[in-house]
């Protein structure tokens, strides 16, 4: 090969590897980018999720509808008056002498901002026990899960 051949060798390779160059980072960039992620909506909160079993250890009338949305009224509206769900289930588990109990019962939700997370969890609490007094309960079940909440 001449020396005028070597050049345009030269010359030309030079010229593939800057148009190669210019063109990678816009190429890779397209590697770079995040792929877009879901939209976040709302404040953090925390969700409560209460269930309360309506059949009495003692052998006692199971609680009514009547008594149970009379606790709520009472015990939990004033300590969370913005808003709550009460739904209707049927449930079991395991008594502490064993026995497996099938029952009526009610699942109370509840949601609140991370920020009173100390004082909901307080008032939860004397709803729980309030609940196992007034209705002579062994238990009320608790669920906390953080989410988002928008209203």
């Amino acid at each position: 090969m001449t020396r005028h051949g070597r050049t345009l060798v030269r010359l030309g390779a030079a010229t593939a590897t800057a148009l190669l160059a210019a063109g990678a980072p816009a190429a890779y960039s397209l590697f770079d980018d995040p792929a877009p992620g879901p939209v976040v909506r709302g404040a953090p909160y925390i969700e409560s999720r209460l269930f309360f079993g309506t059949a009495r250890p003692d052998g006692g009338p199971a609680v009514t509808d009547r008594q149970f949305m009379a606790f709520v009224d009472k015990e939990v509206t004033p300590d969370f008056p913005d808003g709550l769900t009460v739904q209707n289930g049927r449930g079991q588990w395991r008594d502490a002498h064993g026995m497996i109990e099938r029952e009526r019962s009610y699942e109370l939700i509840l949601l609140y901002p991370v920020a009173q997370a100390r004082t909901g969890d307080q008032k939860i609490e004397e709803i729980r026990t309030a609940y196992q007094k007034a209705f002579a309960q062994e238990a009320v079940a608790r669920v906390d899960e953080p989410t988002r909440v928008d209203f």
